[in-house]
């Protein structure tokens, strides 16, 4: 089969928008992971023997399991006991959790890498433990952890293709659809491939950039 570039301009504004989708799943999803994995971060170191093994063991179960099998779940399981997503919403929430519990193992690591000292000072200068979180140790330990987050930024860049399962309209999904409509698949799928080589390629750029300014930092 020959390449065709007729078909390649034909089919780009289908693929664009499915690109489209992939990327605002992706920074959807990296926005929940974030938020999410530093609340689960916290609650691990908390106190509360209760609240840190139950957290402790929630994470472990959904490191535990594959991210399809948890879009499934969140997609088609739940519409039982009556909660209803769109396939964005739900594949926003499922890659966004899952790796939740791959960054709170990132800020865990920062946020110990604090020396108790700062958290003495902050109790002598009579900053609340709120005030302390905010002013104090997350300003220093979040810094160094953007390289090591940057990276599960790249990983669930290239994860997204798993929400064409439940129907989510991203790039792969607009593909598929392409190849099998027109029974022609190298132009598609290699696009596909271009696609996320790029955007994986300008992200390793990009993190390499980070891990040589906090290199300097440090130095």
């Amino acid at each position: 089969m020959e390449w065709d570039w007729d078909f390649v301009w034909q089919i780009m504004p289908t693929l664009l928008e499915g690109f489209k989708i992939t990327i605002l799943a992706t920074v959807l999803g990296a926005g929940v992971a974030m938020i999410v994995g530093l609340f689960l971060a916290i609650a691990r170191r908390s106190s509360v023997a209760a609240l840190s093994k139950t957290v402790g063991f929630v994470s472990e179960f959904i490191r535990g399991t594959p991210l399809l099998v948890q879009l499934y779940f969140i997609f088609y399981v739940l519409p039982d006991i009556g909660v209803r997503l769109s396939p964005l919403v739900a594949g926003v929430i499922g890659i966004g959790i899952h790796y939740a519990t791959y960054t709170a193992e990132v800020y865990r690591a920062g946020i110990e890498n604090v020396s108790r000292g700062q958290w003495e000072a902050a109790k002598a200068t009579n900053l609340t433990t709120r005030q302390a979180w905010i002013h104090v140790i997350l300003p220093q330990a979040i810094p160094p952890m953007i390289p090591a987050l940057a990276n599960y930024f790249i990983a669930m860049f290239k994860e997204t293709p798993l929400l064409s399962a439940i129907t989510v309209l991203e790039l792969m999904n607009q593909a598929k659809s392409i190849a099998n409509s027109n029974y022609r698949y190298i132009e598609p799928m290699t696009l596909v491939g271009v696609f996320f080589l790029v955007i994986s390629l300008i992200s390793v750029l990009g993190l390499r950039w980070l891990e040589e300014r906090y290199a300097r930092v440090d130095d």
